[in-house]
C-alpha cells in the first residue's frame, strides 16, 4: 500500500512550499479529521474546497489550509495524505470558558462582558490572544467615560480543562479626576455663575459626592453645551454657538480643568411668522398651533414645539412624514427675524399592520380591542396615541411603547408596532401583614386583573384585619358586548370594628350583592348604571357613641336597603398605575329604591388632572366632594357617612379621625354625611432609579368631614404636607408618605408614617 505523509506547519508559507514539492494529483476516495474537539467534522468539511472524489492537487491543498487558517478556529492545520484519503490534523484553538473581573466597583460585571463583546472577547467564544490588548483599551475606554483617568487593567490567561481559558481582568480603578474649574469666555449677556448654574457638570460640593456631577464625562459635557445653547436660543441668542472647548487634566491625573469659548450673537426679536407648502386649506388650524408670535424675543423651544405640533396634526390626516421647517430670514441691522415654516406633507400614508410583541400572557384580542387606529385605514397620529394610552390605562403592563416605521419600498405605507411589558396582575395570598392603621391583618384570597390573558377580572378575598373582617367574591367583564359595554357582579359580607381604629365602640355586619354595567359614551368617558342589595346589622354597647344608641332605638339593629346607582366617568390619562397627563372625572349618584326601610341617596365627584412641567416632573391635582342625606323623613344612616384622614385623603392624620361631628362621651370621631378633599402633588423621579415604577412626590392635603345639616366650609379644612414614595410593585400599587398637619386643632389625631396599597391620591 502507498503511504506518504505531508506535514504542514502553522507557518503557512513554509506549509504551502513544502505541499507544493510533496504529493501527486490523486482522486481523494474520503477525508478523515482529527485532532478536533469542540469543532463539528461537518463544520470542517465546510470550510475545505476539496470534497470526496474530487482530484486532489497541490493548488487544492494550499487553498485548504489557507480556508482552515482563515476560520479562525485552529492554532495549526496539517495535511497528510495515506493513499487516496486525506487526513485533515487541527489544532483548536482554545475556547473561553469564562470572564473574570476582580477590583471592580463602578461598573457591574455583566456591563463590561457586554463592552468586551463588542470586541471579539466573550464567554464560549474562540480565544484569540491578539484581542487581549483591545479589550484592556476597551475596558479603560469605559473607565474613562467616568472620568477615572488612573486606572490600570491587567489581564490573566489560565488554562483550564478541555482547551479552554479563563480570561481575568485585575482592575486598579483608582480615584476619580475631580472637576477644579469650569470656565466660559467670551459671554457678556449672562454672567459666568448664571450659566455654570445651567450646566450639569460642577466643581466639588457638599452633594457632589452623591451626584458625581463633579466627574468630567465627554457625554456629559456634550449635554452641557447643548443646555447651554438651549438656553441662549430660549432668550433670543438665534446666532449663538460654542466655539471651542478644551479639557486639560493635571500631571497626577487628578484634576480636570474645562474652558468652553462661546460666540453670543446678537439677541432676536420675531418680526414675523407664515405659513408656506402644502396645507390643504387648514392654514388657520396650524396658525394656532406657532406658540411663537411676532414682537416676542426668538425662543428655540417654542419654535421647535410649534414646528412638531404642526407635523403631528399634519399626521392626523394621514400624513405621517409630514415635515414642517423653519426658515428664518435674518436682519442683523434691525436685530429682529421672520420665520416661513414650509410644511411638506409628504404622501398620506395608510396603515399596513398593526404588530404586538411582548405579550406572552395577555391576548391579542384584548389589546386590539382597545386600538382606534385601524389596519388599512389612512394613518392617523392622534388615533395612534390615543391607542397607545387606552392599551396602557387597562394596567396590565409595565410598559408600553409604540413606533410607526414605514415599509421599506413602499412611501406609502407604514406599520403600527405595539411593545408592551407585562406586569404580574394577579395576587395569590396567604399570610399576615401589617397596616399603619389596621396593625395586623391576616389574609387569604386570590385576584386576578387580567385571568387566563382575557381582561376580565376575578377576586376572591379574605381579609381578618382587626378592624374590617371581609369575604368577598367579584368579577368585571369590560367587553360583555363587541361595543365595549361592560359588566361587573360582587357578593360580600363584612364586619368592620370601628373600636380597633378607636373611632368607637359598635360593630357594624353588613351583606350584600350587586351587579353594574358601563355603556361607552366615546373613547373616553362611560356611563355607569348598576343596582345593589345590602343588610347592615349594628352591635351596639352600653360604650357605644350615643349617636348609634339613638339610632338602633329609633331604627332597629338591622335595615336593608336596595340601591339604584347611575354614575359618569371620563379618564383620559395616559396610563393607570403611573400617569403623567391627562384628567379623571367622576360624577355619581346613588338612591335607594323605597321598597324597604332605608332612604337615603349620595352624590359623588371627582376630578384628578395630571400636569407635565418638564419630562421627568408632574404636577397633580385632585378633588373630590361627597354629599349624602336622608329622604321621605327619614335620616341619612350613620352608617354611610363618609371619613378622612389618612393616606388616600389627608395624609399626616390618623385614618378616619378627620371630622366636626364627634361623640360628646369620649370625643369619637363620627365622620360625617358630606366630605370635601383636594391634593396636590408634585411627582419626579426617584434619584438613581430610571423607571416609572418608583417615583417621589411632594403634596399638599386639605380636606375634612361634615355633619347632615351642615354645609362644608373652607375654614373648617384640616391641611398637611410632607414627601412621599410610589412603587408599582408586585403586590400592586404602594405609597408611603410622611405628612406633617399645617393646621391641626387639640382634638385631631396625628400620624407622620403612613402607607397604603391602592391607587393615586
Amino acid at each position: 500500500m502507498y503511504l506518504k505523509k505531508l506535514a504542514l506547519s502553522s507557518a503557512l508559507s513554509v506549509a504551502l512550499l513544502s505541499l507544493a514539492h510533496a504529493a501527486p494529483p490523486f482522486v481523494v476516495r474520503d477525508i478523515r479529521v482529527e485532532g478536533n474537539q469542540r469543532i463539528e467534522v461537518g463544520t470542517v468539511y465546510s470550510y475545505l474546497p476539496v470534497k470526496i472524489g474530487d482530484t486532489y492537487t497541490e493548488e487544492r491543498g494550499a487553498a485548504a489550509i489557507r480556508s482552515l487558517f482563515a476560520s479562525g478556529f485552529f492554532r495549526d492545520v496539517r495535511l497528510e495524505v495515506e493513499g487516496d484519503v486525506l487526513v485533515v490534523l487541527v489544532e483548536e484553538r482554545p475556547a473561553i470558558a469564562a470572564l473574570n473581573f476582580s477590583g471592580a466597583k463602578e461598573f457591574e460585571a455583566d456591563k463590561l462582558k457586554s463592552s468586551l463583546r463588542d470586541v471579539g472577547i466573550a464567554e464560549s467564544r474562540i480565544f484569540d490572544r491578539a484581542l487581549l490588548e483591545r479589550a484592556e483599551q476597551e475596558l479603560k475606554r469605559l473607565y474613562l467615560s467616568r472620568g477615572l483617568y488612573g486606572v490600570e487593567i491587567t489581564s490573566t490567561v489560565t488554562p483550564v480543562e478541555r482547551n479552554r481559558v479563563a480570561v481575568d481582568f485585575t482592575i486598579d480603578e483608582g480615584d476619580a479626576a475631580k472637576i477644579r474649574e469650569i470656565r466660559i469666555v467670551g459671554n457678556q449677556a449672562f454672567s459666568d455663575r448664571e450659566l455654570l448654574k445651567q450646566l450639569q457638570l460642577t466643581t466639588p460640593g457638599w452633594f457632589t459626592r452623591l451626584t458625581k456631577r463633579d466627574q468630567y464625562s465627554r457625554q456629559k459635557l456634550s449635554a452641557d453645551i447643548e443646555t447651554l445653547r438651549s438656553f441662549y436660543l430660549d432668550r433670543g441668542y438665534l446666532e449663538f454657538k460654542v466655539e471651542s472647548t478644551q479639557v486639560a487634566i493635571s500631571t497626577n491625573r487628578k484634576d480636570i480643568f474645562i474652558t468652553m469659548v462661546v460666540s453670543e450673537g446678537q439677541k432676536f426679536t420675531v418680526s414675523d411668522i407664515k405659513l408656506s407648502g402644502e396645507v390643504f386649506g387648514r392654514q388657520d388650524e396650524l396658525m394656532k398651533l406657532i406658540r411663537l408670535k411676532p414682537g416676542q424675543v426668538f425662543n428655540g423651544t417654542r419654535l421647535n414645539e410649534s414646528t412638531k405640533a404642526i407635523s403631528e396634526r399634519m399626521g392626523n390626516y394621514g400624513y405621517a412624514f409630514a415635515e414642517a421647517n423653519a426658515i428664518p430670514e435674518i436682519d442683523r441691522e434691525k436685530s429682529t427675524v421672520a420665520f416661513n415654516i414650509l410644511v411638506d406633507p409628504g404622501r398620506r400614508a395608510y396603515v399596513r399592520r398593526i404588530n404586538i410583541v411582548g405579550n406572552e400572557r395577555t391576548k391579542d384580542e384584548v389589546i386590539r380591542r382597545e386600538f382606534r387606529q385601524l389596519e388599512g385605514a389612512f394613518f392617523d397620529g392622534e388615533k395612534v396615541r390615543r391607542s397607545r394610552d387606552r392599551v396602557d390605562r387597562l394596567g396590565y403592563f409595565e410598559e408600553v411603547n409604540i413606533e410607526t416605521p414605514n415599509v421599506p419600498g413602499a412611501p406609502d405605507l407604514v406599520d403600527v408596532n405595539l411593545a408592551v411589558k407585562e406586569k404580574p396582575t394577579g395576587n395569590l395570598s396567604l399570610g399576615a401583614g401589617f397596616s399603619s392603621s389596621d396593625r395586623l391583618i391576616l389574609t387569604a384570597g386570590f385576584a386576578q386583573d387580567n385571568i387566563f390573558g382575557t381582561g376580565n377580572r376575578f377576586a376572591l378575598q379574605i381579609n381578618t384585619s382587626s378592624s374590617d373582617r371581609t369575604l368577598s367574591i367579584s368579577q368585571t367583564n369590560p367587553y360583555l358586548t363587541i361595543d365595549g359595554v361592560s359588566q361587573s357582579f360582587d357578593i360580600y359580607t363584612r364586619t368592620f370594628k370601628p373600636n380597633e381604629l378607636d373611632l368607637g365602640q359598635y360593630t357594624l355586619k353588613s351583606t350584600g350583592t350587586g351587579l353594574g354595567f358601563g355603556i361607552p359614551i366615546d373613547d373616553f368617558a362611560s356611563f355607569q348604571a348598576g343596582l345593589a342589595y345590602e343588610n347592615t346589622r349594628i352591635e351596639t354597647t352600653p360604650n357605644s357613641p350615643q349617636r348609634y344608641l339613638d339610632y338602633v332605638r329609633n331604627n332597629g339593629s338591622s335595615s336593608s336597603a336596595l340601591t339604584a346607582a347611575l354614575g359618569w366617568v371620563r379618564d383620559d390619562r395616559n396610563s393607570a398605575l403611573a400617569p403623567t397627563k391627562g384628567t379623571l372625572q367622576k360624577l355619581t349618584f346613588d338612591v335607594t329604591v323605597p321598597v324597604l326601610d332605608l332612604r337615603y341617596y349620595r352624590l359623588g365627584a371627582q376630578y384628578q388632572k395630571y400636569l407635565p412641567m418638564t419630562d421627568a416632573f408632574t404636577l397633580a391635582f385632585n378633588g373630590q366632594f361627597d354629599w349624602g342625606r336622608g329622604f321621605s323623613g327619614k335620616k341619612y344612616p350613620l352608617f354611610k357617612n363618609y371619613y378622612a384622614g389618612g393616606i388616600g385623603s389627608v395624609r399626616g392624620y390618623e385614618s378616619g379621625s378627620l371630622s366636626q361631628d364627634r361623640d360628646p362621651k369620649d370625643n369619637t370621631p363620627l365622620g360625617g354625611a358630606s366630605r370635601l378633599i383636594g391634593n396636590v402633588e408634585l411627582i419626579f423621579p426617584f434619584p438613581g432609579v430610571d423607571s416609572r415604577a418608583v417615583r417621589m412626590y411632594t403634596f399638599i392635603d386639605a380636606g375634612n368631614t361634615f355633619a347632615e345639616g351642615k354645609s362644608p366650609d373652607f375654614a373648617d379644612l384640616r391641611y398637611s404636607s410632607g414627601l412621599g414614595v410610589s412603587w408599582l410593585s408586585p403586590l400592586g400599587p404602594l405609597r408611603f408618605s410622611y405628612g406633617r398637619p399645617l393646621n391641626a386643632k387639640p382634638n385631631d389625631r396625628k400620624q407622620s408614617l403612613q402607607f397604603q396599597i391602592g391607587t393615586s391620591f
